[in-house]
């Protein structure tokens, strides 16, 4: 430590006290926000073009960990079923256990339980579904489509020989929670507010901001605190050198 950071008598100066809580209390931010982070947060690809416009082929995405239980209308999330391949899959849940999905309605709309949505995140215009479908989701189960309808083989593809279509809840593993990749689709997923309407709502936004903000202001007080002894000598050097003038 500087002689600029002590006082005459030894101490340390206010200045330099207030520079080691800072990094103290930034390092616990910073390391704490990213471990944190590490143990509620997955990393993914997404595997095909069937999420379109919502998230592209090769798009980098944060999911949060998460159970069947926690499963909301509107979730775009990370399940793997073997009927579908066994490999992780990114789809929307349009239907929880209960529920009656039906498309389409006169004006071209899904409807969940008899109400009609509008879905503003649909890949192009026009019907909500290219092909017609009833579907009763069993108890425990997510009925899952693609945001692209005209390309994604998703529980639609599963309506055949009496089968329903879903996938058990506990197939999901997480929710997609943000894009981080790449640059231009960096930014969280907003809940969709079609489903908002029905009962149970749209799941609550993970932890991502909150850490994110933790981390940024760990960042900025270790960098703040570590500056100050640099920043206190050169002041010293020119009181000295005043002094000595």
């Amino acid at each position: 430590m500087s002689t600029a950071e002590r006082t005459a008598d030894g101490h340390r100066t206010a200045g330099g006290i207030l520079s080691g809580l800072a990094v103290a209390v930034g390092c616990v931010l910073f390391l704490g926000g990213f471990v944190w982070a590490a143990l509620l947060y997955q990393p993914y690809t997404v595997p095909t073009d069937s999420m379109e416009p919502t998230v592209n082929a090769g798009d980098r995405v944060l999911a949060e960990r998460i159970d069947g239980g926690e499963v909301r209308r509107g979730d775009v999330v990370v399940f793997t079923d073997a009927a579908w391949g066994d490999l992780p899959m990114i789809k929307r849940v349009v239907g929880v256990g209960g529920d009656k999905v039906v498309c389409c309605d006169a004006d071209g709309r899904l409807a969940v339980n008899g109400e009609p949505l509008d879905e503003p995140y649909l890949r192009s215009a026009g019907p909500a579904s290219p092909m017609e479908f009833t579907a009763e989701v069993p108890r425990g189960s997510v009925f899952l489509l693609g945001d692209h309808r005209s390309t994604s083989l998703d529980s639609r593809e599963h309506l055949t020989d009496g089968d329903h279509g879903a996938v058990p809840a506990s197939a999901v593993s997480a929710r997609v929670d943000a894009g981080i990749w790449p640059v231009d689709s960096f930014g969280t997923m907003p809940r969709p507010a079609p489903f908002a309407e029905l009962p149970g709502g749209v799941s609550e936004p993970g932890p991502l901001r909150p850490l994110s903000l933790a981390v940024a202001a760990g960042a900025v007080l270790v960098l703040a605190g570590a500056a100050y002894g640099p920043v206190a000598r050169r002041a010293g050097r020119r009181r000295t050198e005043r002094s000595g003038a």
